[in-house]
Parts: C-alpha cells; structure tokens; sequence
C-alpha cells in the first residue's frame, strides 16, 4: 500500500524524536526501542510518552528519562504543529515536571502567572491577556474551575477564569497552550486555549503499570508537616482493552500574613446636605448656598481653629466647643493642621494633597486545604483504525480558612460614619506627593474584625470520545460529555470596635511597605472592645453572613469529519452543540445589626489573642485580640438567626443560560511533496450562534405591582448574536532545522457570567453601588502572528516570535459619583444604613459593567532551549532553557462621561522572563527555576478617589527541586518553592505607588519518594 502523506507525516515525527533522543540519555537495559512522538489527539493536547526511549545503537542502548525527556517530547510537539502551540509532558508516570500546572506553565513563552492564597499559583495571562481571556479544556471539553479568595485577590469567581490551584498535577499526563487558533478549536479564548489531558491505557508502554508518590510538605512560617499522596493503576487487557486510573490526596496548612491599606484615600473639605442635628458652619463659594448646606473640613478642627475668617470649633453629632463628639476631646494641632490645608490636591480644593491609608491593618490568614482527585479512563481499541474511551474525573477542594484584621478604620469615612471629621490632629508629615509618611491621632476608632469562609469547589466531568478511519482518507471523530463546577461558599464576618482611642501613631519612615503602628491601647486586652446595638452614631461591632452557591453545567456534543481527496490535501468539517448553564444563588441574615450579647457573656468569652504578627512583619505591627467564630456561635445562640433572600433586598440570585451552535470547515494542506518549498498549515472559517437567556434581581424606584416590598423584582433578559471567525495557520519548511510560521485569525472572548446577571446591589457603609448589565457584547479582536524556530541541534531550538492583537471592544467596570436617589435603587434601602444617617442626596460612587472601545497589543516572544551536549564528559548532563516577552498595549479606559485615558491592558506585564538550569544523568537530576513577572496594573480606575490606577508590584521567584533514583523502581524527590522569600505587593496609583498590600507566606519544602512497578 503507497504511504499517505498523513503516514509520512507520523514516519517523520517518529524519526526526529528518534534522532533527538539519540545523543541526549544515558545507557540502559538493552533491548529497548524508540517510543513513537507525541502526536496530538482529537482533543488537541499532546499525546504522552511517559518513557520515551531511543533505537538500539552498535555500541550501547541509550534512554532519556525525567525532565530532559519531557522537554524533548514537548519540542517535537511544538516543530509538527501547523499552530503555535507550546506543550508541557509528563516527566515520568504520573510525575509532572512542576508540583502546580500553572507553575509549570511559566516555563511556556508569554505566560505569566497570577498567585493565590499561600503564594500557590493560582491563574495564568497569556501574552498580555488574563485569565478571563483563556479558555482551559480537560480532556477536550471546556472546564471552569471556581475557588474563593480574600476580596484583595477576586474574591470570589463568577467568570470563565480557570483556578487552576483546585487540581492536582498528578491526574494530569499533558498540557498545552494553543496560542493561534483553527476553525476546528471552539471560540472564547483571546489569549490562548489550553488543554489539560489526562493519561490513558494505551499511552503506557507496559501492560500493567503502577506508580505512587508520597511527599511530605514543610512551610517555613506555617511550620507543618502536610501530607500529598498520589497513585496511578493501568492495565492493558490484549491489544484492545485497558483501563487507568489515578488518585491524587493533599492537605495542606497555610499562614500568610500582610498588612493591608485596603485603599487610599484624600483628606479634603466637602459640602453636603448637613443632618439636622449638625450645625451649619459656614457658607462657602466651595459648595455653594443654602438653607441646609454646611461645610465640613478634613478631621477635628483644633480650638480657636479659624478658617477664611471663621472661628470652627464645632463639628459633629453631640459635639460643643470642646470636643470633636460627645466624649472625645479636641487634641489637634493649629500647625498639622495648617500642614493639611496648606496642601492643594487634584480637584483643586485645600488639603486635597495629602492621602491616607483608609483602613490601615495587620492581616493574619490561617487556612486548611484538603484536595481530593481523580481519574477514571476505559479504553477500547478493537482495530488500528479504532479509538473509543470514556473518561471521568472528580475533583474536590476544600478550604477553611479564617483572617482577621485589626483596623484602624476613622480615615476613609465620612461624618456620616465617625470618620474623619470626629479626629484630631497633633502631628503629620507627607511627601512631596502628599503620600502619609508619618502621624499622630486621637480619636480612632479601632476595630478587630474576623471572618471566616468555608468553601468548597467541586468539579466533575463525564464524557465519551470517539475515532474511527473508514479508510486512508476518511476518518470521523468526536466526543459527548458533562461536566459540572459548583463552588459552596459560607463566609461569616464580626467585629469588635474600641472607639474614639488617644495617641494612635503610624509611621512609614523605617519601611515604606509596612508602617510601625502604635495603637495607645493594650491590643491584647477584650475588656476594651465592646460588641453590641449602634450606640447613637457609634458602631459597637458588626455582624455578617451569606450562604452562596455558584453552579456551572456544561454539555457538549461534538462531530467532526476528515476527507484526504489528494495526498497533502484534507477537507475537515464539524459541528458542536453546547450549553453552559450558571446559577448563583445566596442568602443572607435578615438582621445584619450587631445584637446585645446575652445575659452574662462578655467579649472575653468569644475572642482569643492572634500570635505571629509581630514576629512575620518585621516587628512593626502588634499582635491583637481577635474573634473566634466557633465561640462566638456558641455565646450568641447563633443557630437562632434567619436567613433572607432576595426579599430584603440583601440577597442574591440569578442566572445565565448560553446555547452555542457551531459549524466549521477547514482545509489543511501539506507541500512537501508537491513543491519545493515544503508548507504545511491551515485555512477555514467557523460560524458560532450565542443565545442568551439571563435573570437577576432588579430594583424598580415604585414597589407598586411588585412581587417584594422593597421594590425587587426577577428580570429576564434575552438575546442573541453571531460571529464568522476565520482562521489561517503556515508553517513554513525552510530548511530541515529551520520553520517560519505566519497565523491570522478572528477571535472572541464572552463576558465573565457575573457581569451578565440583570442585577444590581448597594453598600450603605462606604457608599458605594454596582450594576451588572446583560447586553453587553462580548470582546471581539483581530490577531497576527509571525515567528521563527532554529532548531539548531538535537533537543535544541532559539525561536523568536511576533505577535499582535488589534482588540476592537472591550468591557469596563466605569464608577461615576452619583446622589443615592438618582441611581435606581429604592429610598427604603437607606433606612438600613448605620445609625440611618444617610440622605437621599448622598453621593454613592456607581459601578457599571460597559462596553467600550478596545485597543491594539503588540509583542515579542523569544525562546532558547540548549542541552549541553557540546561539552566534555559530565557537563554534557547540564543544560538550559529560557524565555523572555515583551508586550505592550494600549486601552481607553473611560473614567468618566467626560474623561478617559489611555494605559496598559489590566493584567499585562509589560515584560516576563523565565530561566531553567538542570543537571541531569542516569540517577540523579536537580534544577532551579527563575521566574520574573514584571508590575502590571490590577485595576483602572481603582475605585481611589485622586488615584489613577491600582498596580501589583514586579516579581521575582526561585525555585528548585532534584531526583536521585535509587533503582529502576524507587526515586527519592526533594523540592523548596520561593527560596528567596519573595512577597505579594500591591500598591496605588502609578505616580504615588502609595502600600496598598504586602504579604508574606514563605518558603515550602517538600520531601517526597516515588514507586513504580
């Protein structure tokens, strides 16, 4: 039978693994022959080769194991696709090269990685694009994978982004990240499609395989030994039958600590529509006139205090001459505060330019993970030209984790909320951009919060894959499956207050990221705090609690179809049918307000004093008494409080109900036997209809007809849109070592579901309000790119790439300051504001999800990947890989209906880097990892007032691990993760780069042994 140029293609990709794994091993039992290349599946992803091993040479066999074989896979991957496509395979059965997939993946060009809790890596962005523009498949089909978080880090996720920390490496064989589409790759993704795959039967070389690992985890502020075991179990019956499975346990405890800002905020003086039991100070050009309009000024004015000819002594509820609220005194200075109005901020009005830390705090978070999964693969081979398995996994990871806080909470409130306005001065100094570098208050009130937050993520998939060849030319393949993501979240937060406290001190000058705080008060002490009923004005404590339940429902069908009329030619065509179904469901407490504690029950009987800060923030901030929330549902008789849900208007439910129809047809195409310049790639153009169906709760200003009394009511909201994306891939022979490739398609990225959902929400304490909105469209870009690979020697590639993205629309979250009666929600809502201070004319700064326009991205991708075979002896085990991206974009954010700037792209780096060295031989590897992202912005605008952009600070982390293999079936591990201490940090506009959030979580070792049988 005359070979098919599809049979060349395979004999091609077989030799050049062959020959590259030739010269690169080290000896090993004879008999053994070369593996053949990874090809890729119908999923997309590479197929394994767990043990890839060259041909018998005259002199000795030569194998090539562990990290070098999994790179070597991975190249050969990369040089037979058509696409840009980077891979990553497993070193050994059931041994990723990295303890975390997005770990592993910093090691691929343009990939920059996102950290979670613990420093694990938590999202990845491709090229520039976040993780809401990358779409993840698991064994063909979408996944989304859901977590929580600290609200610093996305709290909770109600988009597409992929949590990757909820999944184990071990369950996984492969993974690839397609950065250029083809028609036949399903729409969404504007970044890259990523493909995790589990392992199958037929991908072992044995017919009876069995591998185990057990590690023992150690990190160094925890300072806990946690276990992580995994297994993997194949059995191949015959040639046609087989069966895998694998299961993968951890756990794992977390300290982290950080001091948090929470926001920076200005102090300035403002007009507003005065309470009635405030008096009228002064009438000003500032503000204007009228009957009840008042100026209030930046903290407690000191005595005899005069300003523009006006004696001020007097501000506040309950207030006289003497003091700056009932009980606490007036203690400022004439000069600090003459220091203050001296400054002229953005806006133009005094003290304007001098910007605090709103809520400045120590932050300790203790957490527990327990990870659970696993995979379960049938496959059936009843001929070569037949494939058909059916695949399940599970996955569940469980966290509890509890922070708390201790804030100093007066600076970035207003009147309203015995905020600024009821504090004294005595001393400040600012810099030259008028950022806090050190003062002395009275007056603060002092909070201890707590919360804590159980949640659990689910992830189950079900599906059947199919693929038979008629004949040489004709083959059809396709798959059908489920899978569902749920995350349960229960988040309970109480606070304990210590009002109007004397010589609060805050100081930035021995380290700008981490101020030392003096609190004028025994920290450690709970007979200072008290928990109860609003006493007037005052707060005394707070109490929350929602339930929440977000749930994902995918189901895929799948048909596709290979036609090679001519050798080097093939029509393929197919169709898909998908549904994602997402509901959000949550419940709150009907009465949020602190009650009093019973009979008997002091604050001492539920709290307990933290331990560590002191110690992991470098001395400058104070250990602090603090909540328990095990003893505090036990003192209230928690069990007794209800729930409410979207009846008093603090609950939350809805949902979106996509319908995808797709169809496709592409050519590929192959020259190498036709013309003298061999070109592979190819063409076609896919047709996608979206249809829409969402609700959600939204308020109506007249209650009247209204299924609520405060005014709410369930809207659904449908439509639909089309989209033709055509896509072009080449891959250009130029000579046996050296390929051009040129690629240029039409993508789309969908709205994250959360901006979907027709809702809308308030929060009376910071004033502020957000708004969801079902007609946005989604972001639809134009792409090209152009690249060069050298593969110079065996193993070996320099590659360099150019990329560019012309983003036509884009979707902004735009924030206007708007009075509270003018922003759609019912006047009803104020009466639950604390101490019911707040007037129909307060401004609340709006939220809204919009559409807006986009903007170009441009960068470069270079690439080296050199084993060290040119040296002498031992030195030829060394070798090395890296990576470098540069990037840059630009966006018109709108600020507001009259303003708008242009900046970086939201989650670009505008250059990442990464840099492998590994030693390897017949026993023994080690390598170490260097990995560089550099600052990109996390927000624009911020949500700050006088703030243009929120930024997270560059990053550099190290890492490393070795193998030292024992025999053929026993290998010993050790791995030590962020050996240089690297920290989280975030800071606040981009002129000020004022300490936003610091955090510390440490370096983690781990000691692990592998069996195999």
């Amino acid at each position: 039978m005359k070979p098919t140029a599809t049979m060349k293609r395979r004999l091609l990709v077989t030799t050049s693994v062959a020959g590259i794994l030739m010269v690169a091993g080290a000896p090993a039992a004879s008999g053994q022959t070369a593996a053949p290349a990874p090809a890729t599946d119908q999923t997309g992803a590479p197929a394994d080769v767990p043990q890839p091993r060259t041909e018998t040479s005259q002199e000795a066999d030569i194998v090539v194991t562990g990290f070098r074989a999994s790179l070597n896979s991975a190249l050969n991957v990369k040089r037979n696709e058509t696409a840009a496509v980077d891979s990553i395979v497993a070193e050994d059965i059931g041994k990723f090269p990295d303890s975390n997939l997005a770990e592993s993946m910093q090691r691929v060009p343009g990939v920059a990685l996102s950290r979670g809790d613990g420093g694990e890596g938590r999202q990845v962005s491709v090229r520039g694009l976040g993780a809401q523009f990358t779409r993840v498949r698991i064994n063909g089909m979408e996944g989304v994978s859901q977590v929580s978080s600290t609200d610093i880090r996305g709290g909770t996720n109600t988009g597409r982004s992929f949590d990757f920390v909820t999944f184990p490496t071990e369950i996984f064989s492969s993974l690839s990240v397609r950065k250029t589409t083809s028609a036949d790759v399903e729409e969404g993704s504007l970044g890259a499609t990523i493909d995790l795959r589990a392992p199958k039967p037929f991908d072992q070389k044995k017919d009876f395989v069995f591998s185990g690992t057990a590690r023992g985890i150690y990190n160094d502020i925890a300072k806990d030994i946690d276990p992580r075991l995994s297994a993997l179990v194949s059995k191949k019956f015959g040639d046609t039958f087989g069966i895998l499975g694998t299961i993968a346990y951890s756990r794992r405890n977390i300290e982290e600590y950080a001091y948090s800002a929470v926001d920076v905020v200005p102090t300035y003086i403002y007009g507003q529509e005065a309470p009635a039991n405030v008096p009228r100070v002064a009438t000003d050009p500032l503000i204007g006139s009228g009957p009840n309009r008042s100026l209030i000024l930046p903290f407690c004015t000191p005595v005899g205090y005069v300003y523009r000819g006006v004696a001020i002594n007097s501000s506040g509820p309950g207030s006289d001459a003497n003091n700056c609220s009932t009980n606490n005194p007036r203690t400022g200075t004439i000069a600090a505060y003459d220091y203050i109005m001296s400054r002229t901020g953005a806006n133009g009005r005094p003290g304007g330019g001098v910007f605090l830390p709103r809520l400045p705090r120590p932050v300790k978070s203790v957490q527990d993970q327990d990870r659970l999964a696993g995979t379960l693969t049938v496959q059936w081979q009843p001929t070569s030209d037949t494939d058909i398995s059916i695949d399940g996994l599970y996955s569940r990871f469980k966290v509890d984790r509890l922070d708390v806080y201790f804030d100093a909470r007066s600076f970035g409130r207003a009147l309203s909320n015995n905020g600024q306005p009821l504090t004294s001065v005595r001393e400040i100094a600012v810099d030259d951009n008028g950022s806090l570098i050190n003062g002395t208050f009275d007056g603060v009130d002092l909070r201890s919060e707590m919360q804590e937050e159980k949640f659990t993520s689910e992830f189950k998939q079900f599906n059947f894959n199919f693929d038979h060849r008629f004949s040489d030319a004709v083959r059809v393949f396709g798959l059908a499956g489920v899978n569902e993501s749920v995350l349960d979240v229960d988040r309970l937060q109480v606070a304990i207050d210590s009002n109007d406290t004397r010589n609060w001190t805050i100081d930035f000058r021995d380290n700008p990221d981490i101020p030392t705080i003096g609190y004028g008060i025994d920290t450690t002490n709970p007979a200072l705090f008290q928990y109860g009923p609003p006493l007037g004005a005052e707060q005394r404590g707070q109490l929350s609690n929602f339930i929440r339940r977000n749930r994902i429902l995918s189901k895929t069908f799948e048909l596709n179809g290979e036609w090679e009329p001519a050798e080097g030619f093939t029509v393929q065509l197919g169709g898909q049918y998908r549904t994602n179904k997402y509901t959000a469901r949550e419940r709150q407490l009907t009465n949020t307000a602190p009650l009093a504690l019973p009979a008997g029950v002091s604050v001492s009987d539920f709290t307990f004093v933290t331990t560590g800060v002191g110690k992991n923030l470098n001395g400058q901030l104070q250990d602090f008494v603090a909540v328990d929330p095990d003893k505090f549902r036990d003192a209230v008789g928690f069990e007794n409080y209800t729930y409410c849900n979207i009846e008093c208007a603090r609950g939350t439910i809805g949902g979106v109900k996509e319908t995808y129809k797709s169809g496709y047809l592409m050519f590929k195409f192959n020259t190498e036997d036709t013309l003298p310049l061999a070109i592979r790639g190819d063409a076609g153009v896919r047709y996608v209809n979206t249809d829409l169906d969402t609700y959600g709760p939204i308020s109506r200003p007249n209650p009247a007809g209204s299924p609520f009394s405060t005014g709410f009511e369930i809207s659904n909201v449908s439509r639909s849109y089309d989209d033709w994306l055509p896509s072009l891939n080449l891959a250009i022979d130029l000579r046996p070592d050296l390929i051009a490739r040129i690629a240029a398609s039409r993508v789309m990225s969908r709205p994250s579901y959360g901006q979907l959902i027709p809702a809308g929400s308030a929060n009376l304490v910071i004033q502020t309000a957000s708004f969801s909105n079902p007609f946005l469209d989604p972001i639809r870009a134009n792409t090209f790119d152009a690249g060069l690979e050298w593969y110079f020697a065996p193993g070996s590639l320099l590659s360099v790439s150019y990329f560019h993205k012309n983003i036509e629309t884009f979707i902004q979250t735009t924030s206007t300051l708007v009075p509270f009666n003018q922003i759609g929600l019912p006047l009803s809502l104020l009466a639950n504001a604390p101490g019911g201070a707040l007037g129909p004319n307060d401004l609340f700064t709006v939220q809204r999800s919009n559409n807006t326009p986009g903007g170009d991205l441009n960068g470069v991708e270079v690439n080296v990947q050199l084993p060290f075979r040119f040296l002498p002896g031992f030195l030829s085990n060394f070798g090395a890989l890296g990576n470098f991206t540069r990037v840059r974009s630009n966006i018109n954010y709108i600020i507001s209906p009259t303003l708008s700037v242009t900046k970086p792209l939201v989650g670009l780096s505008p250059e990442t880097a990464s840099g492998t060295l590994y030693y390897e031989d017949s026993r023994f590897s080690i390598r170490s990892t260097v990995n560089y992202r550099g600052a990109f912005l996390t927000a624009v605008p911020p949500g700050s007032q006088d703030a243009d952009a929120s930024i997270n600070s560059s990053s550099i982390f190290v890492d490393a691990s070795a193998s030292y293999n024992i025999n053929e079936n026993i290998k010993l591990i050790a791995e030590v993760s962020n050996i240089t201490n690297e920290t989280n940090r975030l800071t606040v506009d981009t002129v000020r780069q004022d300490p936003l959030y610091t955090a510390y979580f440490g370096r983690t070792y781990a000691l692990a042994v592998n069996f195999q049988f």
